[in-house]
């Protein structure tokens, strides 16, 4: 019965996972450590599902909150009618790149930087963008990463040393400047510094709220999965920094963020056991290393 019941939860979770496209088997060739390798930070930070799922909605609200970025996605992006494709594509690109052989995750650097050569014009007030911008995507990446580790310390490790977390901005700094990021912030101050220093250029306006709205309206895997999704939502909105907020959400009380916090820790813990061999996992198994 609880077998039927894990399978059953794994393969809805697996339907908003970027593995269930299987384009690239993380478990090939035998040997190859990828870019990071099992003994880097970069693979116990997004080693973690439930974790990574939360973080990476909150990365998204985050950097929709830059104009640039905002207006490549408006521009550019089918997120009006597959936020959900959208969505399974950046987890795709983050486990390919995390976990994968170096031949897949290279080849997956190339073609989104590719892709960014051709994405641009001009942000809702005219001002022009290139998503090839060494500083957009700086800022992409920080948002992403600063993101991840939040999610990281909140539902998963919260132990993790002041110097683990260097670390992990120092490695995850290799994607991104294979990316074109230039000037990448590698400490967990120099994140903290580069967040406050970026605050005056971020903005909230209508296309915001409308990839906002989108982004929480998207269905769930099943009906049944549209409380946990709810959730899950709260808890990334919960993660942005205390000074910037979802947008068009109310402010809600600690009773609030306290009960979605716990909510979330239980739902994290029944997506680890309903997915065990997730992206880590089959990483692993190629780099024959077994979890400790």
């Amino acid at each position: 019965m609880f077998s039927l019941l894990r399978d059953r939860i794994g393969q809805q979770v697996m339907q908003i996972n970027g593995l269930s496209l299987n384009e690239f088997d993380l478990t090939q060739p035998s040997g190859d450590p990828g870019l990071f390798g099992p003994d880097s930070i970069v693979w116990e930070v997004h080693g973690d599902f439930p974790a990574m799922l939360c973080g990476g909605i909150a990365a998204l609200l985050l950097q929709m909150q830059h104009p640039a970025a905002l207006a490549g996605v408006w521009d550019h992006s089918s997120f009006r009618s597959d936020m959900t494709g959208r969505l399974r594509r950046t987890s795709q690109f983050i486990a390919v790149t995390s976990f994968g052989n170096r031949r897949d995750a290279n080849y997956l650097i190339d073609k989104v930087a590719a892709i960014h050569r051709h994405v641009n014009g001009q942000d809702a007030l005219g001002r022009p963008y290139a998503a090839s911008d060494p500083a957009l995507l700086t800022w992409v990446h920080v948002a992403e990463t600063s993101s991840f580790l939040a999610a990281h310390l909140r539902y998963k490790n919260p132990s993790l040393s002041l110097a683990e977390q260097n670390r992990y901005y120092a490695e995850a700094a290799l994607t991104a400047r294979a990316l074109g990021a230039t000037d990448i912030p590698l400490t967990v101050q120099q994140v903290n510094d580069y967040l406050q220093a970026m605050r005056p250029a971020l903005e909230i306006d209508d296309r915001t709220h409308e990839v906002t709205r989108i982004l929480y309206a998207a269905p769930p895997p099943t009906p049944a999965a549209r409380p946990v999704m709810k959730v899950i939502l709260e808890a990334a909105g919960d993660l942005l920094p205390c000074w910037t907020s979802v947008p068009g959400r109310v402010q809600r009380s600690a009773l609030q963020q306290q009960s979605t916090r716990l909510a979330m820790q239980g739902i994290a813990g029944l997506l680890r056991w309903s997915v065990p061999q997730g992206a880590r996992y089959k990483a692993l198994r190629r780099t024959g290393r077994l979890f400790e």
